[in-house]
């Protein structure tokens, strides 16, 4: 599969604090250039039971190239036995928009 240029990587967790954290960790090391902290509502199920709990998803906006060491990143960082870490890659974009993203993700 071809590595796309640029990806949303997206994760949760069940609070705030957390989330910022998280994300404040990942922009300081340029492993993405944006994230999007917002409160959603989860239905899931675990250890055999179905769950309902609020938590706060976490959308990264990064390169392609950047998808596995940012996901890492967030497996070592996450504080849930299995964090979801999904990623999304983007089709198109705002040429501007994109470029300030590369810009960002520069070491």
């Amino acid at each position: 599969m071809t590595t796309p240029e640029y990806a949303v990587v997206t994760t949760t967790t069940d609070a705030e604090e957390k989330a910022r954290s998280l994300a404040s960790a990942v922009i300081s090391g340029r492993l993405a250039a944006c994230a999007q902290v917002y409160p959603i509502s989860s239905v899931y199920r675990w250890e055999g039971k179905v769950e309902q709990e609020r938590e706060w998803r976490i959308d990264f906006k990064t390169r392609g190239d950047l998808v596995d060491r940012l996901a890492e990143r967030i497996g070592e960082l996450h504080d849930y036995d299995t964090p979801e870490i999904i990623a999304v890659p983007v089709h198109s974009g705002s040429p501007a928009y994109l470029n300030w993203v590369t810009a960002e993700t520069q070491s």
